[in-house]
């Protein structure tokens, strides 16, 4: 399988070289040249099959001519050492729990994967993994990384924008994983990642990849979980395509779920959960896409004012506004109703919602139309947003023993300015 970039200007990349650089040589993003489609008799029986035989049949489509099935099927059963099971909480409403992995975050899945095939595709030489967080992106990759021979990981976060349990998860880790506080936002973060990419004279000197959701094997590897939740409804006796909502930061995970439905996924429609940052809704409204600086909310792993997946869904969907529209819907979720539908959903249902799952109940429950089935996604565990969710409910929140861990750590970052020569310096220093 061969990626193209997402601007058209830089050479076509096979599959290594599209996981070991990350972004492309234009500052695009790689795209697959084609989506395979997946046989009709894998979706006639895959209510049949476990998550890990679903997530080998779909890892099969997208990278079995890259790697032998043997190689490919250990990378999946080694990232998938985990469930990411879906429960029915309403009449019409179930919710895709993505929190059950190491860090307690969705972020996990595509992150082992990640970690597992850069260290297949390795030659021996050094890399230098460079991930810009708003949150959970860095835990994941931070601890999907820890202790990888010949791997170094950057983990670039806003100065005082991530929950405190957020930051325990990748700055107390030391060996091969250093954090750098950035005084700025997460969109500062994202874009000294892809100026260091840029930096030619740079790249000469080390060996860069990036572990966001722009790099091809964080993003595509999510969308095994979406198979596997609608098998799931298959097995409740749900026969009809459902409603996918995603709480939408940087736009990765919804992205794995529409490439899930050009794979033949059975998807009735999407709708893409924001918080304040509304930069898609309004694409959405106006057929412009217009990015602009992005605020701190609640669901701060979705504080993302120019979301770089967006590049992707402009491409799979023929760089039509209109197409998009058929697709997905939008809806904007601010934090006084984060509060009220974390409350209302708890005393509802009995069921606790993180911030970003909040978004993502909201925006399904509010669009779905009579008959529609939906799921939405609970993107992290409640007790990483302790303090947050216990001043909403009034109520305690247990932290799992595997997150308590992580806070019993000294905290080990670096305090840098949002200037890229100062970013620079430091990894140049560090060679």
């Amino acid at each position: 399988m061969m990626y193209y970039s997402t601007n058209g200007k830089a050479p076509e990349a096979t599959l290594k070289k599209a996981v070991q650089n990350g972004l492309a040589e234009d500052r695009g993003l790689y795209m697959p040249r084609r989506i395979p489609q997946l046989p009709y008799s894998f979706f006639a029986g895959m209510a049949d099959m476990d998550f890990q035989e679903i997530s080998c049949a779909v890892a099969d489509a997208f990278f079995g001519e890259d790697i032998p099935a043997e190689d490919l099927h250990r990378i999946v059963r080694e990232t998938l050492s985990f469930d990411c099971p879906t429960y029915q909480i309403e009449e019409n409403i179930w919710v895709l729990e993505l929190f059950h992995g190491p860090t307690l975050a969705f972020k996990d899945v595509g992150a082992r994967f990640m970690a597992r095939l850069l260290a297949y595709f390795s030659d021996g030489s050094p890399v230098n993994v460079l991930v810009a967080t708003s949150g959970d992106t860095g835990s994941a990759v931070a601890n999907g990384f820890l202790g990888v021979e010949g791997v170094r990981v950057f983990v670039l976060y806003p100065k005082g924008k991530v929950s405190p349990i957020q930051e325990c998860q990748f700055t107390t880790l030391g060996q091969n994983i250093t954090a750098l506080e950035i005084d700025g936002c997460f969109d500062d973060c994202q874009a000294l990642v892809k100026n260091a990419f840029m930096d030619t004279e740079l790249r000469a000197r080390m060996t860069l990849t990036s572990a966001n959701s722009i790099n091809v094997a964080r993003f595509l590897p999510q969308s095994f979980y979406y198979f596997n939740s609608c098998a799931s409804l298959r097995r409740a006796g749900v026969s009809e395509p459902p409603v996918i909502c995603v709480p939408s930061g940087n736009f990765g995970n919804i992205c794995a779920a529409l490439f899930a439905a050009e794979m033949g996924l059975p998807v009735r429609r999407f709708i893409a959960a924001n918080n304040s940052n509304s930069v898609f809704y309004d694409f959405l409204q106006t057929g412009v896409y217009t990015p602009r600086p992005s605020i701190q909310t609640l669901a701060n792993a979705m504080d993302v004012g120019d979301p770089s997946n967006f590049a992707r869904i402009w491409e799979l969907y023929g760089r039509n506004a209109d197409n998009i529209r058929q697709r997905i819907s939008g809806a904007v979720v601010d934090d006084k109703t984060i509060e009220r539908t974390i409350q209302q959903c708890l005393e509802d249902t009995g069921y606790l919602l993180d911030p970003h799952g909040a978004c993502g109940y909201r925006a399904l429950k509010d669009g779905l139309k009579p008959g529609e089935k939906g799921i939405f996604c609970e993107t992290a565990h409640p007790a990483k947003f302790k303090e947050k969710v216990e001043a909403i409910t009034w109520q305690d929140v247990d932290v799992p023993e595997r997150l308590a861990e992580f806070m019993k750590g000294t905290k080990q970052s670096v305090a840098l300015s949002r200037n890229y020569s100062d970013f620079r310096d430091f990894l140049v220093s560090s060679i």
